[in-house]
């Protein structure tokens, strides 16, 4: 069943947004996967011309890509793109962590326990939506204590494109347990340790990529 859109034109384009921006970011859709303006339309019972803004919005954040016939489909990374949003993640949420572990009481500390207990659920489910959901959830709310809205908008973006691509590197790794680098991150928190915060969030951010890139 569809979410129910309010009726003006500009409330439907900025919900349909948010809607499928959400699906793309944690991999409720495949890579290569089409995004029609008739079946998004039909869905939600909008016009087409939202949907199509909607999803120009999206093809302009590297969420989609659009073919020369005007086709909307979520992005195939090759590997040295898979690579490149690595880095990327790499660069961006180590600093992000680092600005933040001055503002980590211990409050935001049990809060990111509680999400790790969560995404340890959604692995004993093997619900891989749920599992990319919670996971991100985790990093950005370690991030939003660092107080850098840019850099944490740009790591957005990144997760957006990235999105599909997680859904088909949850499927390879199997994942029977949480990500083992949450707990030398929660470890690093408490302890203070900068060297360990970034050692141990560079580590989870990259790992499973590269390993989907080779």
């Amino acid at each position: 069943m569809s979410e129910k859109l309010e009726d003006t034109y500009l409330a439907t384009h900025d919900q349909l947004f948010r809607i499928l921006r959400k699906r793309i970011m944690y991999g409720e859709v495949k890579p290569a996967q089409a995004m029609t303006l008739r079946g998004i339309a039909a869905e939600f019972d909008v016009s087409i011309t939202p949907v199509r803004e909607a999803l120009k919005r999206l093809a302009a954040e590297g969420a989609l890509s659009i073919s020369v016939t005007g086709r909307f489909q979520t992005p195939e990374l090759s590997n040295d793109r898979i690579e490149e949003l690595a880095s990327l993640r790499a660069l961006i949420e180590v600093e992000l962590a680092s600005r933040a572990l001055p503002r980590a009481h211990l409050a935001l500390v049990e809060r990111l326990q509680n999400i790790n207990n969560a995404i340890a659920v959604a692995v004993a489910k093997s619900d891989a939506v749920d599992y990319i959901k919670t996971n991100l959830e985790f990093h950005r709310t370690l991030y939003l204590r660092a107080q850098a809205p840019a850099m944490l908008a740009t790591v957005e973006t990144v997760w957006l494109q990235m999105g599909p691509t997680m859904r088909a590197l949850y499927g390879r790794l199997q994942r029977k347990d949480p990500p083992a680098n949450h707990k030398l991150i929660l470890a690093a928190l408490k302890a203070g340790d900068e060297p360990g915060l970034r050692v141990a969030v560079r580590a989870d951010v990259t790992q499973g990529l590269r390993m989907l890139a080779h």
